[in-house]
């Protein structure tokens, strides 16, 4: 996937900053002031880190509201500075009620804003022994209607945002489903004839509502999102953190269940703060609306990097076994191929 390139910063004459790892971010006018944003999803990995990243800038976000369910978790606000907190304004919402009770919730917070940073998900639960996305239309079903009815409660609550910024991910090109073309470019076309996805749903929803609103749009695209939140739906972490706790407990090294090829392959993820700065940029500039961005950090990361990384941190004294170079040993797992696959 292609990455965000900060020379597009229509700013020049604003020199681009560091903050810790990430650099070269865009810095933009001071005379943008006084902003308040709509985080929907706020515990989640991405929703939470962009709240990060807005409240970075005092002056250019006065207010974030964080919208759902429960509060944020006190252990992830501890991150905030106190002056950070005190412009957040948690709203309790489920996207899953009706617009009204939605709308009615949102009215009585007096809740205003000129951006919207929509990250809300549901996961349901696939049938025993079926991967996490097999159930796709269970998912569609569920996904857009947490869009729907967000959509529908702010027209009876009769806030329009100045721009409007939706995150998908990675499966918009069909890469769950089998091969597809690299790098991955935003025009690609969406591969709906394959399976449903409520990627392509939502954006139905969402290019509509700010057509009859007279709004823009931006969808964000990250892929293998690297953040930490309290209760992440979808992090891999977990099970190696727990490998390898378990591998230095016993005084046995890691083992890779793969071989080389894969061992060494150099994959690409996206960050959850530097996808938070590439979406701040993306609504306030003019020049981005109505358009689709990829996602990732041009930091690519092989299994050797990482299992290097995770012994090291978790003190498995033993290191890391490397593949085995017996090929017998390991099992094919073949997938789908031809018209089956987004490539065709």
């Amino acid at each position: 996937m292609r990455s965000w390139r900060h020379s597009e910063n229509k700013h020049t004459h604003h020199p681009v900053h560091h903050n810790g790892l990430y650099r070269n971010l865009p810095t933009f006018d001071p005379s943008i002031k006084g902003l308040t944003a709509i985080v929907t999803g706020a515990n989640g990995i991405s929703g939470f880190h962009t709240m990060r990243v807005l409240l970075e800038s005092p002056e250019r976000w006065s207010k974030v509201y964080a919208l759902s369910r429960r509060p944020p978790p006190e252990k992830m606000m501890a991150l905030l500075s106190e002056s950070q907190r005190a412009r957040v304004q948690h709203v309790a919402v489920d996207f899953l009620d009706e617009p009204g009770k939605i709308a009615s919730a949102m009215t009585a917070a007096n809740l205003q804003a000129d951006y919207i940073f929509f990250y809300s998900y549901v996961q349901p639960r696939p049938p025993p022994g079926a991967a996490a996305w097999s159930n796709a239309e269970e998912l569609v079903k569920v996904n857009s209607a947490l869009l729907d009815n967000f959509l529908a409660a702010l027209t009876l609550s009769k806030i329009t945002a100045r721009r409007f910024l939706l995150q998908t991910g990675a499966k918009n090109y069909g890469t769950h489903v089998g091969r597809a073309r690299t790098p991955a470019l935003e025009s690609d076309p969406q591969p709906a004839h394959l399976e449903p996805n409520f990627y392509y749903a939502q954006e139905k929803s969402l290019f509509a509502y700010c057509a009859a609103q007279k709004t823009s749009w931006n969808v964000i695209r990250p892929a293998w999102i690297v953040g930490a939140v309290n209760n992440a739906q979808m992090n891999a972490l977990h099970p190696f953190a727990i490998y390898a706790a378990v591998q230095a407990h016993k005084n046995e090294p890691l083992q890779f269940p793969a071989d080389w090829d894969a061992w060494q392959f150099e994959a690409h993820h996206s960050t959850a703060m530097l996808t938070g700065y590439l979406s701040e940029w993306a609504v306030l500039e003019d020049k981005c609306k109505n358009q689709a961005f990829n996602s990732q950090d041009t930091s690519p990361l092989s299994w050797d990097r990482f299992y290097e990384e995770l012994a090291r941190w978790f003190g498995v004294a033993k290191g890391v076994q490397p593949p085995d170079e017996d090929l017998s040993k390991y099992s094919v797992i073949v997938g789908k191929s031809g018209k089956d696959t987004p490539m065709g």
